[in-house]
């Protein structure tokens, strides 16, 4: 359901190396969450370091809508990025796991290349 990568990296590093992948296969960032600061700026408790980064590529996205609008309410891919212990965590749901939810078969192939291209940013970041 999920794909989870570890890293010993600083969470700086990593972050930047995910960022630089995402670009290098054609997926912008088109947002960054800083939960740690959003929370803590509604004076709420959360000591964790927690980012959410939304991705998207454009060429898989509108091939997606085209088929089924209702698609967009699951995009873009968001992935958490976080610390847990000494590892810092990339992890992100798998989108073959989201498409059943669709009922289009037709686009199949078109999830496992996204889950296979956000798999291989999330390893090359953790490196």
């Amino acid at each position: 359901m999920f794909i989870t990568v570890r890293s010993k990296k600083s969470i700086g590093e990593v972050r930047q190396k995910f960022e630089d992948a995402s670009a290098a296969r054609k997926f912008g960032v088109l947002g960054i969450h800083n939960v740690t600061a959003t929370l803590q700026g509604k004076g709420l408790v959360f000591d964790r370091k927690l980012y959410i980064y939304e991705i998207c590529n454009p060429g898989y996205a509108k091939k997606v809508l085209d088929t089924n609008i209702r698609i967009s309410t699951a995009l873009p891919c968001r992935v958490s990025i976080y610390v847990e212990g000494k590892d810092v965590v990339l992890e992100t749901l798998k989108p073959t796991n989201l498409l059943p939810m669709f009922n289009e078969p037709s686009l199949d192939g078109i999830a496992q290349e996204v889950e296979t291209a956000i798999a291989e940013i999330m390893e090359e970041a953790a490196k």
